[in-house]
């Protein structure tokens, strides 16, 4: 698997609107339903990249101290699952209770959702503001699978801060490295 970095999305922007199935409650969810008061978070993962996999339990403690705070949180995966499908939605499932992802896992099949979000990677991460305008999209921190950084959020955490705060988030702003998205021919 070629490493793959965030194509970092203009920030700014405002959150492109979705509705996708949810693989954990089986319902339609919108951006505007998963949209927190203060901040949303809006990851593009899957099931199968190693790079997922290595923080998938840091993601979940992530959300899980954020959600009280008016952060919503989703995570998406926007896969081929035809050509890989370790990522099905069955799957995704399964990998949310085993887990314990306490945000809806949704599935976007027509691969639509990541291409509004310029998404390019797994795992590729963004922060809207409580307006939904973009205020962040990078990396969860420095560490990868076989590198000697420690899983700590530091990236994510300090611009939800910031953003939680008031403030601007601090640049450079660095992307998300992981597999690339797994795109349809």
């Amino acid at each position: 698997m070629a490493l793959t970095e965030s194509n970092m999305l203009p920030l700014g922007v405002q959150a492109p609107d979705f509705e996708l199935p949810d693989t954990v409650s089986g319902k339609n969810i919108s951006f505007s339903e998963i949209k927190g008061d203060n901040a949303t978070v809006v990851m593009f993962i899957c099931n199968h990249c190693p790079y997922v996999i290595h923080l998938e339990n840091a993601i979940a403690d992530f959300a899980k101290a954020y959600q009280d705070k008016g952060v919503g949180f989703v995570a998406i995966s926007s896969n081929d699952v035809e050509n890989y499908p370790a990522d099905s939605p069955a799957l995704m499932t399964e990998k949310a209770a085993e887990v314990g992802y306490s945000f809806p896992y949704l599935y976007d099949e027509t691969q639509a959702v990541a291409k509004a979000y310029d998404a390019a990677c797994t795992p590729d991460f963004y922060i809207f503001d409580g307006e939904a305008k973009l205020a962040y999209r990078g990396r969860f921190d420095a560490s990868r699978p076989g590198n000697d950084h420690e899983i700590t959020g530091a990236d994510i955490k300090a611009a939800l801060e910031a953003i939680l705060s008031g403030e601007a988030v601090a640049e450079p702003q660095w992307p998300s490295a992981g597999c690339n998205i797994k795109w349809k021919k």
